[in-house]
């Protein structure tokens, strides 16, 4: 029989469309489905129990990576923790050394503490003057019976600094606390670093530091301290408490 291309046409819809129809409706089941079940088998799906492997190792990967993170989150606040405590720490001294520094400079000239007293400044009178070929001068107020120190040695000491109206400008005194450091090194003024190494450990002097000696930038005024202009004269009074280390081999 003679079939147009019409018929033809007609003929393979209605063949392919049952098998187009049910290869559709398979991918709308369910995979728990029997159609479903043999689908997979047929085209090499992954098994339940590969399923369940890569749902475990997925889980463990995310528990691995939110344990990192808690880890992160616990050293970043550690971090910011030991700052907090650093910084208050910080906070706490600079507010004692401000508080003493305040309470000093509140006072009335005749009131700051000072190691020469009215007493002190009249005897000081008739003590003789020294003078180095640096152009620096001193008087002792009390010669002390300890050793000298070495240059480089670290010393203990307490100082009032004035300018040469009796102003002071800065002193341990008010600040309450020994001012440590090593003489000869560099690590105060030249004058204050060659009037301490001539003396005994205990004695107490009166340095006149000429400006060449003393700050070649000067110090800026603040409230209850006046201006020292640069290369301008100083005067310490200083006294030498102990030298660490040969306090011992003096006893």
């Amino acid at each position: 029989m003679y079939m147009t291309r019409q018929d033809f046409v007609i003929r393979f819809r209605t063949l392919r469309a049952p098998r187009l129809s049910r290869r559709m409706a398979s991918l709308l089941l369910p995979i728990g489905s029997a159609f479903g079940n043999s689908l997979f088998a047929n085209h090499q799906a992954i098994s339940s129990d590969k399923v369940r492997g890569l749902v475990v190792r997925c889980s463990t990967l995310d528990l691995k990576a939110e344990a990192s993170r808690a880890r992160e989150l616990r050293d970043e606040f550690n971090v910011i923790k030991r700052r907090d405590v650093i910084g208050l720490a910080f906070g706490l001294s600079s507010l004692f050394t401000d508080s003493f520094e305040a309470k000093g400079a509140g006072l009335p000239p005749e009131q700051k503490p000072r190691l020469c007293d009215d007493t002190c400044e009249k005897e000081l009178e008739n003590v003789p003057m020294v003078t180095t070929e640096s152009g620096l001068q001193y008087k002792d107020i009390k010669v002390g019976a300890g050793p000298s120190p070495p240059v480089g040695f670290q010393v203990a000491a307490n100082y009032v600094a004035m300018v040469p109206s009796g102003q002071i400008f800065d002193s341990s005194l008010e600040k309450g606390q020994i001012y440590i450091f090593r003489v000869g090194s560099g690590q105060v003024i030249k004058g204050l670093d060659e009037g301490i190494l001539s003396m005994k450990a205990g004695g107490k002097r009166r340095i006149f530091i000429p400006g060449s000696l003393a700050f070649p930038k000067g110090l800026t005024s603040a409230p209850g301290r006046p201006r020292v202009a640069p290369n301008s004269p100083v005067i310490f009074d200083v006294s030498l408490e102990y030298i660490p280390g040969l306090e011992v081999d003096e006893e």
